[in-house]
């Protein structure tokens, strides 16, 4: 078994081997890695529900599309939002984000399993309808197109500088959903993942722990809408709509569930797919869609699954190998 420590150090490698490698690509590069970055935030947010709440959720786009919506409805209609005042637009979005989560847990948080995963499906919907339909402060279906990035002290248009803001974001927040994982708090989720039951016996209070993931994922769901909307330039119905909450599930479950570093894997490999493939078939969406069902088929824990998975089958065999053994001896 690989050490905690060893786990960390691999890690910080190679975040750092990141930081280092994409700034000396080319443009197309550097703006995939943080397109990358900003919606890994998000996916991570929703494996704090589904790997470690053991909650599935349909309905986390919901709280990127805040956070997006907000930052370009200050940027383009009140100027806000494009200097120093950025850092409030940030707190605002993952303010705007918790708040939307918070009224959305008080229905959700009620039901469990696949009735859970159909509410939050439904508000994810009624945040799509409002974007959709309310023209006159969305743009409706043309969106809203935000034609500069703040300054402050440091030029954002520059590519490689932006890179840097995202990733530093993408660090810290990777950073604090660790920290918050690795905490009695975050011990006490995994307890309700695998016997709520048995934690409501123990005396903990499973609704308000449930309650709280939720809001914490949706606030971290309000930073990823914030990054988003400046890293693609325009916020419109679609960053709301089902396939970008689908998208965000896939790719915790491609990358492995419960492991957060596994959502950020799954997110690189996913865009990666997405613009290489685009580029050699038109039906690029059905090999995406295979790699998807060969994964949850043979690979139900992710791509972080895989050493353990090769760590058990050694096992197996050099057990098997002992008892043919024995059973030699024996005879």
């Amino acid at each position: 078994m690989v050490s905690q420590t060893t786990k960390i150090m691999i890690v910080v490698a190679a975040l750092a081997a990141l930081a280092i490698i994409v700034p000396n690509t080319n443009s197309f590069v550097i703006l995939l890695a943080t397109r990358a970055l900003a919606f890994a935030i998000l996916v991570m947010s929703l494996d704090i529900l589904l790997g470690y709440t053991g909650l599935a959720s349909l309905g986390q786009a919901a709280y990127l599309g805040v956070g997006a919506y907000m930052t370009a409805i200050l940027a383009t209609k009140y100027q806000f939002g494009l200097g120093y005042d950025f850092w409030l637009v940030v707190v605002f979005g993952i303010l705007g984000g918790a708040a939307l989560a918070a009224v959305f847990g008080l229905l959700a948080i009620r039901a469990s399993g696949t009735y859970f995963l159909m509410i939050t499906l439904a508000l994810g919907q009624c945040v799509w309808g409002l974007a959709y339909r309310w023209n006159s402060l969305t743009g409706g279906d043309n969106g809203i197109n935000l034609r500069q990035r703040p300054k402050f002290g440091i030029d954002l248009a520059n590519e490689v500088t932006f890179f840097y803001l995202v990733f530093a974001f993408f660090a810290v927040s990777l950073l604090a959903m660790y920290v918050l994982v690795r905490s009695p708090f975050g011990r006490s989720l995994t307890g309700i993942r695998e016997q709520e039951l048995r934690m409501k016996i123990l005396g903990y209070n499973t609704w308000l722990h449930k309650y709280i993931a939720f809001i914490i994922a949706g606030g971290f769901g309000g930073l990823s809408g914030v990054l988003w909307a400046h890293t693609a330039g325009i916020v419109s119905p679609e960053n709301v709509v089902l396939t970008t909450s689908v998208d965000a599930l896939l790719m915790a479950v491609l990358g492995g569930a419960g492991t957060l570093v596994g959502g950020v894997i799954g997110s690189f490999i996913v865009f990666g797919l997405r613009e290489y493939l685009s580029t050699l078939v038109p039906w690029w969406q059905y090999v995406l869609g295979g790699v998807y069902v060969l994964t949850i088929l043979y690979l139900p824990s992710g791509l972080m699954g895989i050493p353990e998975r090769i760590r058990q089958r050694r096992l197996a065999s050099s057990n098997k190998a002992a008892d043919s053994k024995k059973l030699a001896a024996a005879s």
